[in-house]
């Protein structure tokens, strides 16, 4: 890996300075409209964009530690710099780097320890605190997992293809990929590729979709000709999958409070080919509950923290705060409590979150089930970055009465 052109740095300045200094500007989408508006930088040149501009946002507060102190709009090219030396990637002198003292930078590099275990695995001072908290000792392995990069995973489309097929249809268009054991429909890249230019995903025979996020689905126990609410549905993603569990057979409604994502759900449906979608949009409680008593599954795929995909989204740790999952811990319970509603007696749902938490986990699920005895616990998994995807929860729970 090599930075030898300037509108590239100029490129990750610009995002950096984009997804750190403005408002609810997410990682992802600047990184998005940053390679669409240059075309004309090749798979190569995207290629390193992308990496350095993930990598310096996942390593921030170490960097910061390098450079010897925080990042300002003024000073992005230092974080950059830094980070460039530390992982000794081959750049050239821009002139962007006059006047920026290497030799400090390079002093700091040659120290084996850190002052504090945030710094060693650039977190927020609170965030280390909160991770340790809970999760004890194993906080570290943890995070160490949390800040590797996040392998590509697509979920094979099964109304339109198998994981075999899927497999040979995407070495036809140059793009290695395998099937994963104990995920029946996972198939992972060998490397990062930009997936969606291929024509086996504009023809829907697959999703991007981890390896662990495809388990919830499967937990769900869904069977054709069910009345299935997705509470949570979002884009849909989760629900896509329901509908190739279900083969199209019964009905799936999807539901969400913003509109645009259920638009963006529809769209995807459209090319996946799943007919069984109905989405209605939260505007108040009668949404819910015109549906109370009514569904044989439920998933809430519930609003959370999302620590356990910072993989994916390194930037939301620098995002969210403590008083931030305080306030979602409280929505996920009354989410539970209205939602669980919407289930026929004997019909079953699943509380999944993308956290590591387990005050947002099986806390939330042990507080619910203390206060609404007539629903009972049927198994639970706690998935752990550490095992190599993202990290999730799921709780498998019955109306019993």
């Amino acid at each position: 890996m090599e930075l030898i052109h300037r509108n590239l740095l100029i490129g990750i300045h610009d995002a950096l300075q984009e997804t750190f200094f403005e408002k609810n500007k997410y990682a992802d989408k600047v990184i998005e409209r940053l390679l669409k508006a240059h075309k004309k930088w090749g798979s190569q040149d995207r290629a390193v964009v992308s990496e350095i501009f993930y990598n310096i946002i996942r390593w921030k507060k170490r960097l910061e530690y390098y450079m010897g102190e925080g990042v300002k709009p003024g000073n992005i090219y230092k974080l950059i710099l830094a980070y460039l030396l530390w992982s000794k990637t081959k750049y050239k002198k821009f002139e962007e780097f006059d006047g920026i003292k290497t030799a400090d930078i390079l002093k700091k590099l040659e120290k084996t320890s850190f002052p504090s275990k945030a710094i060693q695995h650039s977190v927020p001072e609170w965030l280390a605190e909160t991770m340790e908290k809970e999760l004890g000792p194993d906080w570290e392995k943890e995070m160490v997992a949390l800040n590797e990069q996040a392998p590509t995973v697509l979920r094979a489309n099964t109304l339109k293809t198998s994981v075999h097929e899927l497999v040979n249809e995407l070495r036809e268009e140059q793009v290695e990929s395998f099937p994963l054991k104990k995920y029946p429909d996972a198939v992972q890249l060998e490397e990062k590729k930009n997936v969606f230019q291929t024509s086996a995903f504009k023809d829907g025979l697959f999703e991007v979709q981890d390896a662990s996020s495809q388990k919830i689905g499967e937990m769900l126990d869904v069977q054709d000709g069910m009345r299935v609410v997705d509470a949570c549905a979002g884009a849909g993603g989760k629900t896509l999958h329901l509908a190739a569990l279900m083969k199209n057979k019964g009905q799936i409604i999807a539901l969400d409070i913003y509109n645009w994502k259920l638009a963006e759900l529809k769209r995807r449906a459209k090319r996946a080919g799943a007919h069984n979608i109905e989405t209605r949009v939260i505007e108040d409680n009668k949404v819910i509950k015109r549906l109370h008593g009514k569904a044989d599954r439920v998933l809430i795929d519930a609003p959370c923290s999302g620590l356990g995909v910072l993989k994916r989204n390194p930037d939301s740790k620098w995002k969210i705060d403590q008083d931030f999952i305080d306030r979602i811990k409280n929505e996920q319970q009354q989410i539970l409590q209205d939602y669980s509603k919407m289930l026929k007696i004997g019909g079953k749902m699943v509380y999944a979150t993308c956290s590591v938490l387990p005050s947002e986990n099986n806390e939330q699920v042990a507080s619910f089930l203390k206060n609404n005895p007539e629903y009972t616990l049927i198994r639970e998994e706690n998935i752990m970055p550490s095992e190599g995807y993202d990290g999730f929860y799921m709780a498998l729970i019955q109306r019993m009465e």
